[in-house]
Formats: structure tokens, sequence, C-alpha cells
């Protein structure tokens, strides 16, 4: 069984940051203590000194294409490139070809997941308009929760017959994560603008069409038909900080019913940004106001919101340099979104211990993640180590996507992931990969 010992690394975990040796021997971690002198035969050391020691991030959003749309990704190049961006676990998107709506279908994206999978892997159930009775064979051991798109996103699994949600809502105890913008709003801005545009609308437009009004009218019905049937409801990419009045912050995180993540491009681009970035930055729901960017984050740091995710989303670059109303919306984050908040941290705008909180700790607590998610004896040796002191920076050649751009092409971060290791193998070492997949399908305490 082979093991390492991480020495002299200052472990961000528990809201705290302490200086200590970590031991690793098989899938788990072994011992954490000040210094641990009792090396097991065939350990690699490795001297962490003056480095900071993560849990392996969690990312609870992420569509990686697999299966039906490997031109722009699959499960295999987008989780290189997660684990390149200290990212060891991802929950994926039901919106491939075909979507992940009837079980039979879910296990085949496991099985694929398994052969493929360099992190550890779940995905969410995709609910529909006329598939309750699939959906309610749902494992709620096995399977992150259900995905529901309230709003119509790439892969047309629009879930609009109130009637239908309503059941939904009331008849499954798994977590239901929702896609939150209103399709009439947005139909009827798009009217508009396609009338005096055409095709080519400006992209800066993009944010009008699909509007805080969209989102807004969108997450408060979810709001308020999850608090109606005491529904678990997770509400996913806030982007306006109109939205963040609908979560408290007034009860421990164990005990909220109802949940929000927000995703790296929010925090990190504003309109202002669609002048020299255009169709690269076209996410749904859009890149807003400065004034919302800053509202979001004030309700991240103060504990409305709970998670952030990334939303990693890869279209080609042909398909994404299309005009305005054929461009896809989406982009690709996965490696760079650990990087892009060690920015934030250099800023003084975030905590490492809030990282952590938002990105490891609390996507383990709202979906009950077997074992992951902290440095704790026993669990999953899933971690990261990064060094504040070494830049990174993103270029066409070192971008690990299929699709191969970033929105960050051309950033230099003042910070470098330097190993991360999942279910105790190092599968990411200073640059330099570990080329058999190691990824577990994830296990929920439920």
């Amino acid at each position: 069984m082979k093991s390492f010992l991480i020495k002299n690394a200052k472990l961000v975990n528990g809201g705290v940051i302490t200086e200590a040796d970590v031991l690793i021997t098989g899938e788990k971690i072994a011992a954490i203590d000040k210094n641990i002198s009792e090396i097991p035969s065939n350990t690699r050391v490795i001297d962490a000194s003056g480095k900071y020691l993560l849990p392996g991030l969690i990312d609870d959003q992420v569509h990686f294409r697999e299966p039906g749309l490997t031109h722009k990704a699959d499960i295999a190049s987008e989780s290189r490139a997660a684990i390149a961006g200290g990212i060891t676990s991802f929950i994926e998107m039901p919106n491939t070809n075909p979507t992940t709506t009837t079980q039979k279908l879910l296990e085949e994206k496991f099985a694929l997941a398994e052969e493929k999978a360099y992190a550890n892997y779940s995905f969410m159930f995709g609910g529909t308009n006329d598939n309750l009775e699939e959906l309610l064979q749902t494992d709620p051991k096995n399977v992150a929760g259900i995905k529901l798109f309230l709003g119509s996103s790439t892969g047309n699994m629009l879930v609009d017959n109130e009637k239908v949600l309503e059941k939904i809502f009331s008849s499954t105890k798994l977590l239901i994560a929702v896609h939150c913008e209103d399709e009439a709003t947005i139909k009827r801005n798009m009217l508009k603008y396609t009338q005096e545009y055409g095709e080519d609308i400006p992209v800066k437009l993009h944010p009008v069409i699909r509007s805080e009004e969209a989102c807004y009218l969108s997450s408060s019905r979810a709001i308020a038909l999850a608090k109606k049937t005491g529904a678990r409801l997770h509400v996913f990419h806030l982007s306006t900080a109109k939205e963040t009045g609908l979560f408290t912050n007034e009860i421990p995180l164990e005990e909220k019913q109802i949940t929000a993540e927000v995703c790296i491009h929010h925090l990190w681009f504003d309109d202002r940004d669609y002048e020299t970035k255009g169709t690269l930055i076209k996410w749904n729901p859009a890149v807003k106001t400065a004034k919302d960017k800053a509202g979001i984050w004030e309700a991240l740091l103060d504990d409305r919101i709970d998670i952030i995710a990334t939303d990693h989303a890869p279209h080609t670059l042909e398909e994404k340099s299309q005009v305005y109303t054929k461009a896809p919306s989406g982009g690709p984050l996965v490696q760079h979104a650990l990087l892009a908040l060690l920015e934030f941290y250099r800023q003084g705008k975030i905590s490492l211990e809030k990282i952590v909180e938002k990105m490891c700790h609390n996507p383990a607590v709202i979906f009950k993640i077997d074992r992951r998610g902290y440095i704790k004896e026993n669990y999953y040796a899933d971690l990261v180590l990064v060094d504040l002191n070494k830049s990174t920076k993103v270029e066409k050649d070192n971008i690990l996507y299929k699709c191969k751009w970033s929105p960050f092409e051309g950033t230099t971060f003042h910070s470098a992931i330097t190993h991360t290791f999942v279910n105790g193998n190092l599968v990411f070492d200073q640059g330099k990969f570990e080329d058999l997949p190691k990824g577990k399908r994830l296990v929920f305490n439920r």
C-alpha cells in the first residue's frame, strides 16, 4: 500500500489555518499531527513548507458533455483539467445527448465515468414534464440529486408545467437543484431585440434579454413552491443582487432547506467585460452589472450564498464565435476557478478559510457527501497543495480543456496549484499527470 507524507503544510480546514504534517495511507488520511516521525516504508515525503494544503474542491455544477457532445468536451479531458485546478470531485448535469432522464441512461453515464474520470464523480438526474415515475426511482445514496431547468438552456430540458413541478417538489426528498430564469420574460425580450437587430444582437444586451426580472421571477417562484411543499431546494448560479434577498443566513447550514450557489464568472466578470470578451462570456444566467456583482459578493461573504461552483460548460471556439443568436451560452472554468479565487484572496476580498468553506466544506454538507470536503483522519485523501508565491499564466498551450480556450486566456494569476491528490493518489504533480483515472463514484449519507 503506497503512502505519502506531506510535511510542514499550512492546513486550511474547519475555519482555521494550522501548520501540520499529513500522512496518507492507501485511499485515506491516516494521521494529522504537528510532527509525524513514524513513517511507513515506501513513503514519498513532500516538503510543503510555505505552501497551503486545502481539501480537494467539490464542484457541484459542471457540464462535461458526454455522451453525445464529445466534440467539445468529455469526461476524461475535463476531469483532467479539473484536477489540475484542484477540483477533486464533480457533480455533472443531465443535459447531454441523450439527456439523463431515465435510470438506464443515468447508469450508463456512471459506467462511462468509472472508466474515464480522473476526479470523483456523481450526476444529477434530469427532471422533465413527463418522467416523474423514473425520477422517483433515483437512489438517494448513490445519486447527487434532481436537476430541473426552469428556464431553457443547452439541451431542451425546460420544465414549464406548473402541476408537474408541484408534483416533483411534493414527491421527492432528494435535493432538487434548479436553473431559474423565467421563459416568458426572456422570449418577450428576445422578440423585441430580434425585431430591432435581427440575428446579430449586440452581446451587451444579453443581460437585458435574460434580465434581472427573469431571474427573480423564477427564483422567487421556486422558493415559494419549496416552502409550500417542504422540498429540499438548491438554487444554482445566482446572478443578481435582488435574488440574494430571497435567502437567509440566520440558521445553520445543516438546517437550511433552501440553499444557493454562485459561480466564478458572476464573481469575476460584469457587463463592462462584454466589450472585450464578447460571446466568450455569454452564460445563462447572464453576467450582469457591477452592482449585481457587488451584491452577490456581499451575500457570499455573509453566508446567504452557500457554495461557489463553476457551471463549467465548454463549447468550441467556432461555436462561440457565431453571432449572438447562434452562439451558445457557457464557458470552460474548472482549471482556473481556484486560481481566480486565490486572486481575490490576494486582493483581500475573501479569506482562504472562506474559500475552503464555500468550495469544499459546504458542498460536502449540503449534498451529504461521505467523507470528503475536509482534511480529517479516515477521510478520503482528496487534497490540493497551492503555492501563493508562484504565478500561473493562462496561455493557449497550457489550457487543458478539449475546446482549447478559456475566458481567462492571457491572465496571469499570482498563485499555482502544485499537487492534487484523489483518493490517496498523487494524480497531478507540478504539471505532470498520473495517466490513469483515479476517480470514484461519490456516496451520500442519506
